[in-house]
């Protein structure tokens, strides 16, 4: 399935290396040599050499990281989480970012390069950024801080994320009790 290329985006492709320029910024990649990548009014081509098991599954990721990248450098990518829990709150440092979250001190976090991080009021944090696997690692290194409890649902979780909450105690006497 071939990738359009919006115009204002320029692609490069130097043998196995390919860099995509947007008005957003400049992303580069090597891929497998094996993987043939052509440039064809504006519309990337990914080809295969055979029809094996491993130029398969590298033809399919090929595809997705190239589609990333010009989506990246385009639009930008976002992923927004939500602090849960009385007392629990961010705020902005300079780039990085305050957390205090239930523990005795305040945890600091620090962007990786090239990620913007932003508060909404004092319990949303948006991640946001041109590389998409780069946007995913920070946001799961700011959850990894304090991951959603599961008998009370506190701490950070992704927006959108459902926690399934267990019984405690309580729900197991009832229950178990006859």
């Amino acid at each position: 399935m071939p990738i359009a290329v919006p115009p204002g985006v320029a692609v490069n492709i130097n043998g196995d290396e390919v860099t995509v320029t947007g008005p957003k910024g400049e992303l580069y990649r090597h891929f497998s040599p094996e993987m043939a990548i052509t440039l064809d009014d504006s519309m990337l081509n990914v080809s295969r050499p055979s029809d094996n098991r491993q130029h398969r599954f590298q033809h399919g990721l090929t595809r997705s990281l190239l589609a990333n990248m010009v989506e990246g450098v385009t639009e930008g990518f976002e992923k927004t989480l939500k602090i849960v829990g009385v007392g629990y709150r961010a705020e902005k440092s300079g780039d990085g970012l305050i957390l205090r979250i239930g523990f005795s001190h305040q945890v600091d976090i620090s962007p990786l390069p090239g990620i913007t991080l932003a508060v909404e009021g004092t319990n949303k944090i948006k991640v946001s950024g041109i590389d998409k696997e780069m946007v995913g690692q920070m946001a799961a290194e700011i959850r990894a801080v304090r991951p959603p409890d599961a008998y009370k649902g506190k701490g950070i979780r992704y927006d959108g994320e459902v926690v399934r909450l267990k019984a405690g105690k309580a729900g197991k006497a009832i229950g178990g009790s006859a």
